[in-house]
């Protein structure tokens, strides 16, 4: 399958999972349709959109395709309205946001590659395209972002990881369909059970 093509669907992927993740974030902060639709956006662009300035990329991707902030914008409507009876918490976000997470860090890695970065940068810029997304909406919604509190649930490890398998596997001469499923796979399983499981992180050992 064609390397575009791959990265184009899991963009649209990864743009809806972001605004669904978005508008359950606005929902719990008793956001309106503005709010919510403002939020989504931020959280499904944010990330791509700090990989694309880092990487010298322009214009920023969804400014080149008018689409992604389209589908950004329907998903949240429709999640909004489809979700206004529900009570959400913090556990209702965990798997679009785990899903997001996934297809993001791939979208990341992958365009990196094709800028022909080294693949440390790569995985960086896997990471940054993954996470900076929830950054942004969780200073947006005037929370701590979650990859900067102590002793929290693994979320940007998982994405390193994610990115990791996907290099390993394209630079290993894998079908990119195969590196793409496998890594959006480990990055979404991964957080769903960091987060089962509760694991973090070691900390340093104090002074006795």
């Amino acid at each position: 399958m064609n390397l575009d093509l791959i990265i184009l669907i899991i963009a649209y992927l990864g743009v809806g999972a972001g605004a669904v993740s978005g508008v359950f974030e606005a929902r719990r902060k008793d956001m309106d349709i503005v709010g919510a639709t403002t939020v989504a956006l931020i959280t499904a662009l944010g990330g791509g959109t700090l990989r694309d300035m880092l990487l010298g990329r322009g214009p920023v991707f969804w400014v080149k395709e008018p689409g992604y902030p389209l589908v950004g914008f329907g998903v949240a409507i429709l999640t909004f309205y489809s979700t206004r009876l529900l009570k959400l918490t913090a556990r209702s976000m965990l798997i679009p946001d785990a899903l997001a997470l996934g297809v993001f860090t791939v979208m990341g890695a992958a365009r990196a590659l094709e800028q022909g970065t080294a693949v440390f940068i790569a995985a960086l810029m896997g990471m940054v395209t993954g996470v900076f997304g929830g950054v942004l909406r969780d200073v947006t919604c005037n929370e701590i972002p979650t990859i900067f509190i102590k002793n929290t649930e693994l979320y940007a490890t998982c994405s390193f990881v994610g990115a990791w398998v996907y290099i390993g596997l394209e630079r290993a001469g894998a079908q990119l369909w195969v590196a793409t499923v496998a890594s959006i796979l480990v990055t979404f399983a991964f957080r769903i059970i960091s987060s089962r499981f509760n694991w973090r992180l070691p900390e340093p050992r104090s002074q006795v």
